[in-house]
This record gives structure tokens, C-alpha cells and sequence, in this order.
């Protein structure tokens, strides 16, 4: 099973799915990982766990406190070589948070940026723990997703369709992530042995 720290570069990327590898290619194209170095990018979302479907973007959270700065950087890197460049800004809960988005070489980007740490942001934690949820339920539960996401679900709530579980999508698996691995593995076997699924 691949590391959590392995998410942490691009090389898995680099190695994977043709998908994968594109979207390497292009970020690398772009030098956006030179670009947002001081503030430790990480591609999350479908893409990094090969549960990506046609309309999915690339998604990058970053860890950013001089927004000024970072609005600027990112401006005269990309305003003019990339089409559709987008920057917002705005507080939720009293936390600042910006969102860049641009879209180049038909590939949708969206920078994501607070001022927490990239893996103590929630899109890492979520990624995370749907990638250890994956390994274990095997590949019939991966088409499971992509199904349930073609068919409009976002990420989240279709994990949470699949594993029925109750209340909010966002907070069940974040709390999933803290468990140790050992409950994680007794969740699970417990969950396939209900559900008769067996790889």
C-alpha cells in the first residue's frame, strides 16, 4: 500500500495511470510545483486515487499566509499563459482561504489556499483516508465510486453511499481518519462480511 508520505510529490504520479502521468506532464510543463515550493503543494482529490472521472479537475491545496504575496506570484506567472485565470478570496469560520482556478491544455486547475498546513488541510485527510478505504475494499468498490460520481455524487457522499454511513459525508470520514489502522481493517471486514463482498 502506498504511503501516506508518498502523496507529499509528484513522483507516484509520474508512475501511474496514463491519466496520471498527464497530469504530471502538465504540471510539470507549467513549473507549478517550483512555483508554489514554499507552500508545500499537494495534489488531492480523484486523480491522485484513480477514482477520476471525465469533468475531473486537478485539484492542489497549498499552505499559504501572506495571501497578498501568493495572489501576486501566481498572477505573474500564470494571468497570461493559462486562459480562464480566476482568484478569489474570502473568510469561512475566520479562516482566510483563496481559490485560484485556470484552465490550460484542456486541464481544469484549482489552487486551493489556507493557512494550515497542507496535510492538516481537510482535502489531504479526505484523499487519505478514501485511498485507505480503496485498497481494502478492492476494485469492484473503486467502480462503485466512479459510477456513483458519474452519476453526480461528489467524492465524499459517495463513499459515504457505498459504506452507508450516517450523518455528514465530510465529518464521518475525517473522523475515519483518525482511527487507527487496526480499526480501519476491523471496519472493513466487518462491513464486506454484511455486504457478502469478497475480491
Amino acid at each position: 500500500m502506498q504511503a501516506e508520505s508518498d502523496f507529499l510529490n509528484l513522483d507516484y504520479l509520474r508512475e501511474g495511470t496514463a491519466k496520471q502521468r498527464q497530469a504530471a506532464s502538465v504540471i510539470d510543463e507549467l513549473e507549478l510545483w517550483e512555483h508554489l515550493k514554499s507552500c508545500s503543494p499537494i495534489m488531492v482529490g480523484t486523480i491522485p486515487i484513480g477514482i477520476d472521472i471525465a469533468s475531473s479537475d486537478l485539484d492542489i491545496i497549498c499552505h499559504v499566509t501572506e495571501f497578498d504575496r501568493f495572489e501576486r506570484e501566481l498572477r505573474a506567472s500564470y494571468d497570461r499563459l493559462v486562459s480562464d485565470f480566476t482568484y478569489t478570496f474570502r473568510s469561512v469560520g475566520n479562516v482566510e482561504r483563496a481559490v485560484a482556478r485556470f484552465r490550460y491544455k484542456g486541464w481544469e486547475f484549482e489552487i486551493f489556499a489556507q493557512p494550515v498546513p497542507s496535510v492538516k488541510q481537510n482535502g489531504y485527510r479526505h484523499m487519505v483516508v478514501e485511498y485507505k478505504l480503496l485498497k481494502r475494499l478492492g476494485e469492484a468498490a473503486r467502480e462503485t465510486i466512479i459510477e456513483l460520481k458519474k452519476a453526480g455524487y461528489k467524492t465524499e457522499p459517495a463513499f459515504a453511499k457505498l459504506l452507508h454511513l450516517p450523518g455528514d459525508p465530510y465529518e464521518e470520514l475525517l473522523e475515519m481518519y483518525r482511527w487507527p489502522e487496526a480499526r480501519l481493517d476491523a471496519y472493513i471486514k466487518s462491513y464486506m462480511d454484511k455486504e457478502n463482498v469478497y475480491e
